[in-house]
């Protein structure tokens, strides 16, 4: 019972949860489905060519686990994917995609899509911010 198997059974219940689950946080329910996380470059990548080949207006969210301002936003961008069902709402964790947002360096950055074109972005919290963003950009 040495740590070599504790730190095994750590690192599977850590690479279990990743992105919006992994974030430990208590997430309202997204009802409409507009809701997406993205948990490893490849999903990232993915995502983004859904978003640059679709009309639907998009809003990337570039957080981190361990960032206090990540975790105040993160459920209100969540409940916001409820009232703004046009809209799609992505969550991307800056550690899980280190490749794809070296770009990033502040968090939270939102990144706005309309078009498949990023036409606006927004660095830091604020709800009412972000619920002004959304409304300009669904």
């Amino acid at each position: 019972m040495e740590g070599g198997s504790a730190a095994t059974t750590n690192g599977n219940e850590d690479s279990a949860k990743k992105g919006l689950d992994g974030t430990g946080l208590d997430l309202p329910l997204n009802r409409h489905g507009n809701l997406k996380s993205a948990s490893s470059d490849q999903s990232l990548k993915d995502i983004l060519l859904q978003i640059k080949s679709s009309k639907t207006p998009a809003v990337v969210n570039y957080g981190a686990s361990w960032c206090g301002v990540c975790s105040q936003i993160l459920p209100s961008f969540c409940q916001l994917s409820n009232n703004f069902p046009k809209l799609s709402f992505i969550y991307a964790d800056i550690d899980e995609c280190p490749e794809t947002t070296q770009h990033i360096r502040y968090t939270p950055t939102f990144h706005f899509y309309r078009d498949g074109e990023k036409v606006d972005e927004m660095y830091g919290a604020g709800e009412e911010r972000l619920h002004d963003r959304l409304w300009l950009h669904s």
